[in-house]
């Protein structure tokens, strides 16, 4: 599989591109400044692109079976979210690659009926305004009928730890343990996202993972 991984240079995204090419496929790895980066696999290729400039991601993406999007906007540039999820949609029509899965937010995931994390009174205020715009992000991808997209959101607390492999997924629910922690590590999460792009189980739906 050849897949192209957007942000791929940022924690999570780094992350998966480990993963990718721990699974033998040829990867492309999307950076804004190729100069940076030094490419040391053979399966990995190392390509400049503007995630805010729809014909740079065409060129980019060409080719590939799968595009992958690790965005994340910054505090107080979260409208970016918005403009690169259309991009994204339009370039990967437009370059004629089948498949886009993107990580997703976990704001917009319930925690009760009718309730979702990002409105809860426990959400952090700092944090309101990239969920809203994880939740408006999604909401493209759920309007969007021609293209076979993915979206998984993580847990609540989303970091770097261990590859474990054990566990769960679920779909609009945030999955939380028997001590009512909301949690996955950038490994676990890569790992079941790169399954979901081997085995599609997922296609045009949005679904989480947690402990």
């Amino acid at each position: 599989m050849k897949i192209a991984i957007i942000g791929a240079n940022g924690n999570v995204g780094k992350v998966l591109l480990k993963e990718a090419i721990a699974r033998n496929y040829e990867v492309t790895a999307i950076v804004h400044n190729q100069a940076k980066y030094l490419n040391e696999h053979d399966s990995l290729k190392i390509t400049e692109a503007d995630a805010f400039d729809e014909k740079s991601l065409v060129n980019a993406i060409k080719g590939n079976d799968l595009v992958i999007s690790a965005f994340g906007p910054k505090l107080g540039e979260e409208d970016s979210l918005l403009l690169v999820t259309k991009n994204l949609i339009n370039a990967t029509k437009k370059a004629l690659v089948p498949r886009l899965i993107a990580i997703g937010g976990a704001g917009s995931l319930y925690v009760a009926p009718g309730l979702k994390l990002g409105d809860s009174e426990s959400f952090p205020a700092d944090w309101k305004p990239i969920s809203s715009a994880h939740t408006s992000a999604l909401e493209i991808y759920k309007n969007e009928s021609e293209l076979d997209w993915t979206v998984l959101s993580p847990s609540a607390l989303f970091e770097s730890g261990s590859r474990t492999g054990k566990y769960k997924l679920g779909k609009d629910d945030l999955i939380v343990d028997d001590k009512g922690a909301s949690k996955i590590s950038f490994e676990d999460y890569s790992m079941a996202l790169l399954d979901e792009a081997a085995n599609p189980k997922f296609s045009r739906e949005r679904f989480t993972i947690g402990y």
